[in-house]
């Protein structure tokens, strides 16, 4: 991998070095607003080519950063959907469990019916016993 990264810059610096000799007349550039002082035609061309692949780097990292967020945000929603569908599943459960029968109620059947009778039975066949004080 170094090696090739290797060749590759030899290779544009080879190719820089061509252009710069190839191309080599005077020229004076109009920059909109002011006026830059003549330079050589191959060194505006590596300029200018310097400035586009930065531009072009900086372009990109910005859309890689968007799309890593979109992703980030998509990925994000599927466990949102995920944890959602789980909170719904586990409700249903614990609104079986809450209205499930106890044991009482399976093995002995209602209690506060029950209860009632057995108060009302013995209301009506043992007398209130009340504490009183000693004299």
């Amino acid at each position: 991998m170094r090696f090739l990264l290797f060749v590759l810059l030899f290779l544009s610096f080879a190719y820089a070095l061509g252009l710069v000799l190839a191309n080599n007349t005077e020229i004076g550039v109009n920059l909109l607003f002011s006026q830059a002082p003549t330079m050589n035609l191959g060194l505006l061309l590596i300029l200018c080519l310097i400035l586009g692949v930065f531009i072009g780097i900086l372009l990109a990292l910005l859309i890689f950063r968007v799309l890593q967020n979109k992703w980030e945000i998509s990925r994000l929603q599927k466990a949102n959907t995920n944890l959602q569908e789980q909170l719904t599943q586990a409700n249903i459960v614990i609104d079986r469990q809450a209205n499930s029968p106890t044991v009482e109620d399976a093995v002995y059947g209602s209690t506060t019916t029950g209860m009632q009778d057995t108060t009302t039975i013995n209301a009506s066949r043992e007398p209130i016993l009340t504490k009183h004080k000693r004299d």
